[in-house]
């Protein structure tokens, strides 16, 4: 076996209240904290005082925030206006991870339309600017697989980091969200096998099949069709030592198809943390299975 990784939790799938989603790690005991949304805010409209709060809160336990949770490119491509104000929501993105000693903001590669090939020469254009910004400053952009992005699959981000030649611009694999795409690529092995080189931070959450529409929607961790036992085994034998982050998505109450394309704010986080406990839980077991426990 390979090196270990960290396990971590967005503080939004507990919680808008940043202690109480900080209390369940430590409760866990987690390595870290992923930042999406916090106190019904963004991150890239995060105040000095907010982040002070967040600072102080931190400063009592060992959590690191291992990314930064950002909307960055779930934007329209054609829109030029939309293009600017995410550069703007990466510049204060990129402060914020300075802020509190982060090395990933998490990006996307734009809200999908046609065909990814029609688009796929617009798209890399459109990251020159945010590569080079990212490379100045030292910070990873982790490009998320996101099915209602152009880049949904393994196979998908691979293929765009192969075109992209930037050091730091990566991956952030996401395994569930392959089987929302129309090609319900099967995550653990086939599309992790695909990115894996470029795997800098993983989010998990899970997903099954209904058994008459054939559509996928989020379950509690362990309880979908997804191989995590295997997929964390994958990790461990190639070495990956960065965070495990959970997004647990699923809800006792279901979330609309909106909230999910867009998670954030108090809606969102309802009933969160019942969630994400039960979804710890089953990681814990997970993980007692790959120590060799019973």
């Amino acid at each position: 076996m390979g090196g270990m990784f960290k396990l971590a939790l967005f503080t939004d799938e507990v919680s808008q209240d940043f202690r109480k989603a900080v209390d369940l790690a430590l409760e866990f005991k987690l390595q870290g904290i992923e930042i999406r949304s916090v106190w019904n805010k963004p991150p890239q409209s995060f105040e000095r005082e907010d982040i002070r709060k967040m600072k102080d809160i931190l400063s009592e336990t060992n959590l690191k925030v291992c990314c930064i949770a950002s909307p960055f490119f779930k934007c329209d491509i054609d829109s030029e206006r939309e293009y600017e104000e995410n550069i703007e929501i990466l510049r204060k993105c990129i402060e914020l991870a300075k802020a509190f000693d982060c090395k990933i903001i998490r990006g996307f590669t734009f809200w999908r339309k046609e065909d990814l090939s029609a688009y796929w020469t617009r798209i890399i254009e459109k990251f020159s600017k945010p590569s080079k910004m990212v490379e100045e400053e030292g910070i990873v952009l982790g490009i998320e697989n996101e099915a209602s992005t152009f880049i949904g699959t393994g196979t998908e981000l691979r293929r765009f980091l192969d075109a992209l030649h930037s050091n730091m611009v990566r991956a952030v694999w996401d395994p569930a969200n392959s089987l929302f795409t129309p090609q319900r690529e099967t995550p653990y092995p086939l599309g992790y096998e695909q990115v894996k080189k470029y795997v800098e931070h993983v989010h998990v959450k899970d997903v099954a099949i209904d058994s008459k529409s054939g559509q996928p929607d989020c379950v509690a961790m362990g309880e979908g069709v997804i191989d995590y036992v295997g997929q964390f085994k994958a990790l461990m034998r190639d070495g990956y030592d960065g965070y495990v982050s959970l997004e647990t998505h699923w809800r006792p109450v279901k979330l609309s198809e909106e909230l999910l394309n867009r998670p954030g704010g108090e809606k969102f986080s309802e009933s969160g943390e019942l969630a994400s406990r039960i979804c710890l839980e089953n990681i814990m077991k997970m993980m007692e299975k790959l120590s060799g426990g019973t």
